[in-house]
Formats: C-alpha cells, structure tokens, sequence
C-alpha cells in the first residue's frame, strides 16, 4: 500500500466539529484536494473513497469530509442547506491551509460538485476544479423532494427516503435550494474544469453535464461515463478512471 490515511476533525463557521480522513501519499503530496459529497452522503461513499485513495496513490492529499449533520459530523441534518454546505467547504479549506497547504484542487460529486462550483472563487489557492455526476442548477433537487413529499413544502417539514434511509427535511432547504443561481456560478467561474457524468444517470440526466460545459467559463473538458450510473457502482473500474484522468489533467495545472 502506498499511501496511508489520517482522521481529522475541524470546526464549520457555526462551532460543529466536522469529520474527515485525509488519504496521503507515503512522501510529501506535490498537491492537496479536497472532496465534497453529494446529498445525504458521506465521505465513505465508495467512489469518494476509491477515487480520493488512488489520488493519494498518485501524490496528491486528498481531504474527504462530512458535511454537517452527516456521517460522523456534528449537527442536524435537518437545519442545514446548501448555503451551509458551502460554509463547510470553506472550513476544509481553512484546515487544510492551516495544518498542512492550501487545496489547489477541489472535486465534487452531485450536489457536492455544485459547492465547488459556487465556492471555487473564494479558494484563492485552487488550479483546478472536477465535478462528478453534478447538476446544472440547484432547483432540480428542491422539485424532486417536493414530489417526494408535498408535505415539505405545504407543512414546512417532512420525510423521505433516500436511498433506503429516511430523512426529515424542512421547507427551508427547499427554499434555499431553490435561491441558488447555478448558472451564473458556472458563467464565473475563471479555473479549468473537467467534468465527468454518467451517460445513463437516472438522478441526473446527461443533459446537466452539457449545460454545465456549455455555461462553465474557465478551461474546459467533459468526459462520458459510458454506461455508468449516478454513484459509479455499477462499473468497478469507473472510480480507477475518473482518479487516472484527474491525475493526469490536474498536472497541466498543478505548477502553473
């Protein structure tokens, strides 16, 4: 094994420590990235492991955490929303420049790329941004939990189930979610961004990935998933895939 692992734990603007594993190579990473998850999961999501591993592998320090209220991070996942997912990005950040270097490369998955995307402007330090099975805008998910159960909306608060598991959930999230402009976050956004996405993506249509090209404003590259899914389980190799053509990108960048 060439790499080895590191739990840490730091604190989000509002006092809630937050969990994460840093994975390393053996020596001294030539980078440091940071990895947020999507909706409802964590930073032991198998792809976010395998990826951020074989990252490792191949010198970058990768910081994988729990937004607030998931995993093994403090809070209620019920009062958070994508404004404060975006808060625990920046209190990554702020850990990372303080204990080791500041991240020069962010990677999201889903909802968690969308917080890269809205937060990259505010990390000075990163060169390159990848997105994983991302949205085009935030509004999808507040119609699709809407659908889910109405109740949110009519009675401000309600349950569904997500991926076997149930979640209560506020009208506030969908508001919030509902408040973002994705849109103009991509059009300004000036790093070089790869973006990967799963051409038979049921929770996210490929038509995300080309709206996300389309609007994004840096550099720019897309990669297709072929005949891959949403969480990139049903094919092995995709997580080994998405880890070797990151590295790969990300050294046109990580001496510029």
């Amino acid at each position: 094994m060439n790499r080895r692992t590191q739990r840490v734990t730091f604190h989000n603007p509002v006092g809630y420590k937050l969990c994460g594993i840093l994975d390393l190579p053996l020596g001294e990473p030539t980078a440091y990235g940071m990895f947020s998850h999507c909706f409802t999961c964590t930073k032991d999501l198998k792809a976010i492991v395998r990826i951020s591993r074989r990252l490792a592998e191949q010198g970058i320090g990768m910081l994988r955490f729990d937004f607030t209220g998931l995993g093994g991070s403090q809070g209620v996942f019920a009062e958070t929303n994508f404004d404060t997912n975006c808060q625990d990005v920046l209190a990554a950040r702020d850990f990372l420049a303080d204990r080791f270097r500041a991240p020069q490369l962010l990677v999201g998955h889903s909802l968690g790329g969308a917080a890269m995307v809205r937060m990259a402007p505010r990390i000075e330090s990163a060169r390159a941004l990848v997105t994983i099975a991302s949205p085009s805008s935030t509004e999808h998910l507040a119609e699709y939990l809407d659908r889910a159960n109405p109740g949110i909306g009519q009675e401000g608060e309600g349950n569904v189930t997500i991926g076997g598991r149930n979640y209560r959930l506020k009208k506030q999230l969908l508001d919030n979610l509902r408040a973002q402009d994705l849109p103009a976050a991509l059009k300004a956004l000036k790093l070089p961004h790869l973006i990967f996405h799963p051409d038979a993506d049921e929770t996210l249509p490929y038509w995300h990935a080309e709206k996300m090209f389309e609007w994004t404003g840096g550099p720019k590259s897309m990669i297709t998933l072929d005949r891959s899914d949403h969480l990139l389980v049903d094919n092995p190799t995709d997580t080994d895939f998405v880890a070797d053509l990151t590295r790969r990108w990300f050294a046109r960048y990580e001496t510029a």
